[in-house]
């Protein structure tokens, strides 16, 4: 596990109490798992997505993320509806790790 000074933790976003963020981009929001929740998580090796045009409400679980020491649900920090998911997460669920800001899935 990473030291707490060795957490990337930018400042453009918000975060939910259960370790999820959301950024505004463009038109949308981006939301996704914190550095911090992919790193008390472990090796990440599944992740389920909502699906597109799907409209979730704040606090919502919108997917689950599954590690080699848990399974986590994931929880909308904002509602709308999803307008994207990032489908590269299905082949290679371990970029989680290694870019968690990268966008898990977008909403309006």
């Amino acid at each position: 596990m990473k030291e707490i000074n060795e957490l990337v933790l930018p400042d453009d976003m918000r975060y939910a109490e259960d370790h999820e963020w959301a950024r505004s981009k463009g038109d949308g929001v981006r939301v996704g798992i914190s550095d911090y929740a992919q790193d008390q998580l472990g090796d990440i090796v599944f992740v389920e997505l909502p699906e597109v045009g799907a409209t979730l409400a704040k606090g919502e679980e919108f997917g689950t993320v599954e590690s080699v020491k848990a399974v986590s649900e994931l929880f909308m920090p904002i509602g709308g509806e999803v307008l994207a998911v990032n489908t590269a997460l299905e082949d290679a669920p371990e970029n989680v790790n290694s870019s968690p800001y990268d966008p898990v899935s977008y909403t309006h």
